[in-house]
């Protein structure tokens, strides 16, 4: 298979302290070759930081998750300019909104992801992108603050918000979730959606693909997530695993594996 970038594992998570080395070695044995690691809070910078030195192809993403508002404060948004100057990442995130969990003040979401937006902008970075329940307010910003593109993460909206977000240079990101047979409708876009649309995923730990359960998820699946899109477009492997690697490193701007020391 050829080589496969995960463009959003958080590796640095608590569930990995006790092998998170063996769940590294599991990846780079699956093929994956590039990891993209979101950062979700300032504390959070060091975690990152610490596992994108430790583990090659682990590339950082600088970014205050929506979750989190009970741990952000405004003046972290000056730390995450800061964070940027210090250590240039590939993507500023994980940033959005979240419409889904219950008694998140709407305001100070928005507050956050728009700063945010203005720094990705600033800083002439793409962005990725929590949006539970949130599509058409995540694009509503978009519109007027405009970024250099970025991947709509665990993307599950309809065709018509799939289009918004490619004609503003976006990738959509698909994990282990469409790999369960109830997600009807995420099937259908994963079958349908232009394979040039599309970046793969596995949100490790978490959205574990439908052979992995209620377990714990891991980089390394993302080789089953690109058999299981193959197989539901009727296509190679290989040419999924190619093409989607290819979205990736043009969405990042990541070097090609023989140009540069972005990529191992």
């Amino acid at each position: 298979m050829e080589v496969l970038i995960d463009t959003h594992s958080h590796l640095d998570a608590g569930e990995f302290d006790r092998d998170r080395d063996a769940v590294f070695a599991r990846a780079r044995g699956a093929g994956v070759a590039v990891q993209v690691l979101p950062a979700v809070t300032r504390d959070n910078f060091p975690a990152v930081g610490a596992a994108c030195r430790r583990y090659d192809g682990c590339l950082p993403a600088w970014g205050l998750h929506p979750l989190y508002l009970d741990i952000h404060q405004v003046a972290h948004l000056d730390d995450l300019r800061r964070q940027i100057e210090t250590w240039r990442p590939v993507a500023v995130g994980e940033i959005g909104l979240d419409l889904f969990v219950p008694g998140l003040d709407l305001a100070t979401q928005e507050h956050y992801y728009a700063e945010q937006l203005r720094i990705a902008r600033d800083c002439d970075l793409p962005v990725l992108l929590h949006c539970r329940r949130a599509n058409d307010l995540i694009l509503k910003h978009l519109r007027r603050i405009r970024v250099k593109g970025g991947i709509a993460h665990a993307f599950n909206g309809s065709d018509q918000q799939a289009g918004e977000f490619l004609k503003l240079g976006f990738k959509l990101g698909f994990g282990g979730a469409f790999t369960w047979e109830r997600a009807s409708n995420l099937r259908r876009l994963a079958r349908e959606l232009p394979l040039d649309a599309i970046v793969l995923e596995t949100d490790s730990p978490d959205i574990p693909p439908a052979w992995v359960g209620k377990g714990r998820n891991e980089p390394a699946q993302l080789a089953g997530i690109a058999r299981a899109l193959a197989e539901l477009r009727g296509l190679p492997v290989e040419e999924v695993a190619a093409r989607t690697t290819a979205n990736a490193r043009a969405v990042l701007q990541l070097a090609p594996p023989d140009q540069g020391d972005a990529l191992p």
